[in-house]
């Protein structure tokens, strides 16, 4: 069952515009941000994040007057990186993760999430070029998210997150353990999405037990295991998995949230928890607030430790 909301130990779970299949900044096949900021809301939710940078703006003030109407406070902001590449691209990221940063600095936000750039398809929807990194470009990837991560403690006091995702060179258990193992704690944690983790077959209950004090913030996600193995047998590409429905609304998928929730709370007490559920493009702009309101209500029951304000 959910705990009070008092009980500072407890997960605080939010939700993201990716619930509403917010995928871009402007796009006519997402809801509005006026309805997903009312919703959120309708649907008992307090915490939430940015999105894509600028789906719901960018003028501080004016998205501080947007929360504050809607009861709402943002946890975290996202930036997709290559670090990879070369020890330059630090400054190519770092100029995107300084317009992130300052908008959640100013809105009181805690943490930039950062993720890997994904593997390029072409127009016949084959994967082109390498799926995983060499030892030197892990080398440089690396480095260079710890970079980040100490700029943005030092400069913003804002903690960074790494998110593993399919179809990126950071997206088995095994890939994340390695980056675990070769940054630094003090500046690159995990953002550890449960239904990107599980998209690979990975554990996010072992991950959280193997690395606890690593665990910095959740996306609550589950995958759909039947249609998941067609996906990875067939080499259908994650958004048109997506499309087809491979991330699903629980209890329909894995893992199940209690378990995760109860180690979170262990490693981490009082991690945000934010569900995300990959659903673009909408077919029914009406369908995200129906499913947030029936997450909320599987959450309470789940089992595992939860809090929404």
């Amino acid at each position: 069952m959910s705990t009070p909301d008092n009980d500072v130990a407890a997960p605080r779970v939010g939700i993201a515009p990716d619930s509403w299949g917010v995928w871009n900044a402007v796009d006519d096949r997402q809801p509005p941000p006026e309805q997903y900021l009312r919703e959120v809301q309708e649907a008992g939710y307090h915490w939430t994040e940015l999105g894509p940078y600028g789906y719901l703006g960018t003028e501080a003030s004016a998205l501080a007057d947007d929360f504050a109407a809607h009861d709402l406070a943002l946890s975290a902001g996202t930036v997709f990186t290559h670090l990879h590449r070369s020890p330059e691209e630090v400054e190519n990221a770092w100029r995107d993760v300084t317009e992130v940063a300052r908008l959640v600095t100013a809105l009181g936000g805690e943490h930039v999430i950062t993720i890997p750039g994904l593997w390029e398809r072409d127009a016949n929807d084959d994967v082109v070029g390498a799926r995983t990194f060499t030892a030197d470009e892990w080398g440089t990837f690396t480095a260079g998210h710890d970079e980040i991560g100490k700029r943005l403690w030092e400069e913003f006091g804002l903690r960074q997150q790494f998110h593993s995702h399919a179809e990126s060179p950071i997206g088995s258990y095994l890939e994340v353990v390695r980056l675990v193992e070769n940054t630094d704690p003090r500046y690159t944690n995990l953002c550890l999405d449960t239904g990107h983790l599980a998209y690979y077959w990975g554990d996010s209950v072992r991950l959280i037990r193997a690395f606890p004090d690593r665990i910095g913030y959740l996306h609550l996600k589950q995958v759909e295991p039947d249609l998941l193995a067609h996906v990875l047998k067939n080499e259908i590409s994650f958004v048109e998995a997506v499309t087809r429905g491979v991330m699903v609304e629980p209890p329909h998928g894995v893992p199940d949230y209690g378990p995760v929730l109860h180690e979170a709370a262990l490693a981490h007490p009082g991690v945000f928890a934010i569900i995300e559920q990959d659903m673009y493009p909408v077919g029914d702009f009406a369908a995200p607030l129906q499913i947030a309101r029936r997450t909320r209500e599987y959450i309470t029951g789940c089992g595992g430790p939860a809090r929404f304000r």
